[in-house]
């Protein structure tokens, strides 16, 4: 099976984005490891607010497929992407990850993340901490269900001060399992 990794830019306080939806704070200084990343990616998965912002450039990801996940939204005629309504969620998200290919980017929103997390559709997190604190605006995680254990599998820092972590999701809690618990 396909792993699903949502790749994030974070700031240390949590948000994905400004208050007023803004990422320009994320660092574009250097590479941060989106070349190997994107050479073992071969779709994205991707909301249909955060698709709007860069539905004028999607050839910026080199990667063969891409899906956005909406209710409303209709490919013009010459675009390249897929709609995923959540009338097929189930069945279409469970024969992508089924299918050959490449690791499969959850490029975000906060909705499409809680939803994937919730359903344990996560294989890794892969997140960018960004040494600011922006106050406000939207957080990473919003609305989890239940808790989520984690498996640090590797971090590199950067001197830029940026910190990328990457975890393996955990596929059951188990709290008697953890030793400050019990």
């Amino acid at each position: 099976m396909r792993k699903v990794v949502l790749n994030l830019a974070v700031s240390l306080d949590g948000f994905i984005e400004g208050p007023n939806g803004e990422y320009d704070w994320c660092r574009a200084d250097q590479d941060y490891g989106m070349e190997a990343f994107f050479a073992r990616t071969d779709t994205i998965f991707i909301g249909r607010k955060s698709f709007e912002l860069i539905r004028a450039d999607t050839g910026m990801f080199p990667v063969k497929n891409i899906y956005v996940f909406s209710d409303t939204l209709v490919p013009e005629p010459g675009e390249n992407f897929s709609v995923i309504s959540s009338a097929n969620f189930e069945s279409a998200v469970a024969a992508i990850m089924e299918s050959e290919g490449g690791d499969i980017w959850l490029f975000g929103g906060a909705e499409l993340v809680t939803i994937f997390v919730n359903k344990r559709l996560v294989s890794e997190l892969l997140l960018s901490i960004h040494p600011l604190l922006l106050g406000e605006g939207k957080p990473l995680f919003k609305d989890i269900k239940d808790r989520v254990a984690l498996t640090l599998i590797d971090q590199k820092t950067y001197d830029t001060g940026l910190l990328q972590v990457r975890y393996e999701l955990n596929p059951w809690f188990d709290p008697e399992k953890l030793p400050f618990l019990g």
